[in-house]
């Protein structure tokens, strides 16, 4: 089995825990252990923290420290340093919202195991050239929605799907029963009022909503 191969199954593993992994932008670190177990225990254990805020790193850092069940993920890689860094931090894959071939580069010597993101059919074949068999559809509703993603099943089989920017609770089913569609990514868990006001009771129900998906 070829590192890429073992890499791929623990992406396919992690996709698989539930049907929403959870977007996260948060700014405050303190934050992050409150909101990580009420995505726990609503039932959405993967959880993808982006590196758009200064307080990302220090958050994965208190999540992979502190709440037992989450599979911690860092999103917006964009580099190998990102990579390196959000390894250190204690992430257990990584999430990229395209392709580059440093990226990928990186991504080969990397133990982090990699959802790279892609919005055409060029970029997704590109991909599976280098092993890459479950990817991110980036942004998945102005890229063309569930009708795109899903006129890529019949020719593009081999690859599954974790579409994810401007997807709700409501459109999530449109997604979900593609056949060439795991998860997909989501937002709307953890909106900023409720982290702002620490209404973790809140997004646990957002996160049990989106468990219930299918």
């Amino acid at each position: 089995m070829t590192t890429i191969e073992h890499k791929q199954q623990q992406i396919e593993a992690t996709m698989r825990l539930a049907p929403v992994i959870p977007v996260v932008v948060i700014h405050d670190a303190r934050l992050a252990v409150s909101m990580a177990r009420a995505l726990v225990a609503g039932g959405t254990p993967a959880i993808e923290v982006t590196l758009r805020t200064p307080a990302a790193l220090d958050a994965i850092r208190a999540i992979a420290a502190e709440v037992e069940g989450a599979m911690i993920g860092v999103g917006t890689v964009l580099t190998a340093k990102d990579l390196d860094a959000a390894h250190k931090a204690g992430a257990r894959f990584a999430v990229s919202p395209g392709i580059s071939p440093r990226l990928l580069d990186a991504a080969d010597d990397s133990e982090l195991p990699l959802l790279p993101g892609v919005a055409t059919a060029s970029e997704a074949m590109a991909l599976l050239e280098r092993g890459y068999r479950h990817l991110k559809f980036f942004p998945a509703v102005p890229a063309g929605g569930h009708k795109l993603l899903g006129a890529w099943a019949s020719p593009l089989p081999q690859i599954c799907f974790c579409p994810t920017g401007g997807i709700s609770l409501a459109s999530a089913p449109d997604f979900l029963q593609l056949p060439n569609v795991i998860c997909v990514g989501g937002s709307w868990l953890t909106p900023p009022d409720k982290l702002a006001a620490g209404d973790w009771a809140g997004i646990e129900l957002l996160a049990r909503e989106a468990a219930g998906l299918s």
